[in-house]
């Protein structure tokens, strides 16, 4: 990685950013901006529009002249698909700078962000643009008089609300499939990450993306984003982000026109070590970077160890060792290994998560503690924490931190039990060279996606998405295009 190159981008002034409502950039229709504030340093990095009521649905007015009158909708899928293909090459072009504007907004350590980021919604749209044209209709099995038919048609105008943690590869989950099934879109990104989602929906209108099919409003979720939930003309509504949230837009969904609405509302992931795991080193590494990279923000991060008794000090001894090797701080180093916390307000309420443990008498083996304040930014050093009980606030609530709670076990059936007994069930690993072991904890752990002898790292082939609280509906592989489609039957008399 140009680390010269880095430099300079680095120190690149950021133009204030504007919506982006009908194919023109504009400001909020009352003129009203918020800071951008980066974790970096906690300095300023520019400002926002910060969206009103009216600048929502303005947007939303947008996109559904748009898909009324099928200028997306009705293109060929030859043609959609030669659009988002130009536009994944274009955001692929700017890879660099679209990764390092985003970990300037959000602290993501650069590593991580350039193929977690651009480089991922890069290659999200061109898997979606290739499937275009190979969504197919039915045909019924019916008598010789009478034909019938299911066809396969966009929902129509879809309001997606994407959080900070990974804002352009979540966005491009919501995204793909919804433009390639040829819907219209108006996103409303986090406050705090909202400049590479602005800059690649640029790129989408210069690929060919018609005016008004993809909007971007940016503001504060009780104004924008609650006013995208409750409009009548909004048919789907997808979202990643907190249960709390996630409960208001359901609520605006009823109260206006029962909007079908996707929730991914995180976890509180179970890793589970079994003594045969196949190498306790290999488990430890992985299990470290599953908890520690993005400095924990990340939606299905291992933040419960369940680890067998026997082998309960040892394990946590070779956990910590990765965790105190691991390279803090700078985001935009490329040798950085965990970056910043998001904002200052996300940063105190890990620290006091950890506080309350360390109240309740539970053990901090490393870790719990601000670091870097020098610079000014967010910054905390990763965190285990042993001793903690399996009804303990840290072994239940999502903390979305770089805090690793762990708990002992002694039977199989004992860490079924533990695993499952939380409100989420998004994700999970299980560690063992028991075949049969595996299968069995596979089939028994409530979560959308259980890694066996690894932790995350599955690609756009098979689907996220998860049970309980971390919510419905499903992300990548082609089961997405399920939240965008509607099937409608033809029953023809012969």
């Amino acid at each position: 990685m140009d680390a010269q190159k880095i430099a300079q981008l680095r120190a690149a002034p950021v133009a204030p950013a504007r919506h982006l409502i009908d194919g023109t950039q504009c400001a909020a229709s009352d003129g009203a901006v918020m800071d951008v504030i980066s974790p970096l340093d906690g300095q300023i990095l520019t400002t926002m529009a910060r969206g009103t009521q009216a600048d929502a649905l303005a947007a939303v007015t947008a996109a559904r002249r748009a898909f009324d009158d099928g200028r997306w909708s009705g293109m060929t899928p030859a043609a959609r698909k030669k659009i988002l293909l130009k536009w994944a090459g274009l955001i692929e072009a700017e890879a660099l700078e679209i990764a390092v504007l985003g970990v300037r907004e959000n602290g993501t350590e650069i590593g991580m962000a350039f193929k977690a980021e651009p480089m991922s919604a890069a290659a999200t749209l061109r898997y979606y643009a290739e499937a275009i044209d190979k969504l197919h209709g039915e045909i019924a099995s019916t008598g010789d008089d009478t034909l019938g038919l299911v066809h396969r048609e966009p929902v129509g105008v879809v309001g997606a609300i994407v959080p900070w943690n990974f804002p352009l590869m979540i966005g491009a989950w919501k995204l793909g499939p919804a433009l390639a099934a040829g819907c219209t879109v108006v996103l409303k990104p986090a406050e705090t990450a909202s400049l590479t989602l602005l800059r690649i929906a640029e790129l989408a209108l210069e690929a060919g993306l018609p005016p008004g099919v993809l909007n971007v409003v940016t503001g504060e979720g009780p104004v924008v984003g609650a006013a995208i939930a409750e409009s009548m003309d909004v048919d789907a509504l997808v979202f990643t982000g907190s249960g709390t949230t996630g409960r208001r837009l359901m609520e605006a969904s009823a109260r206006s026109n029962l909007k079908r609405v996707y929730l991914e509302l995180g976890g509180k992931s179970p890793n589970i070590v079994f003594a045969d795991a196949p190498d306790l080193d290999e488990a430890a590494k992985v299990s470290a970077h599953g908890i520690f990279r993005n400095s924990g923000q990340v939606c299905i991060a291992g933040s419960r160890l369940l680890v067998e008794r026997s082998i309960h000090d040892a394990f946590v001894s070779k956990l910590a060792a990765v965790a105190e090797a691991m390279t803090l701080g700078d985001p935009l180093d490329p040798a950085t290994m965990a970056g910043a916390v998001n904002s200052e307000h996300q940063l105190e309420q890990i620290l006091s998560a950890v506080d309350d443990a360390r109240a309740a008498g539970r053990t901090i083996v490393t870790g719990g503690t601000r670091i870097l304040p020098e610079t000014g930014g967010y910054f905390m050093a990763p965190t285990i924490v042993t001793g903690v009980q399996r009804d303990d606030a840290l072994a239940r609530n999502e903390v979305f931190g770089p805090v690793l709670a762990v708990i002992p076990f002694d039977t199989e059936e004992e860490a079924i039990t533990i695993a499952n007994g939380t409100d989420y069930g998004l994700a999970a690993a299980v560690w063992t060279s028991n075949l049969s072991r595996a299968h069995r904890m596979v089939r028994r752990i409530r979560a959308g996606i259980v890694h066996v002898n690894t932790y995350g790292g599955s690609d756009l082939t098979v689907p996220l998405g998860g049970v309980k609280q971390s919510g419905n509906g499903h992300d990548k592989s082609l089961h997405a295009f399920d939240k965008y489609l509607d099937l409608k039957t033809a029953w023809i008399k012969l």
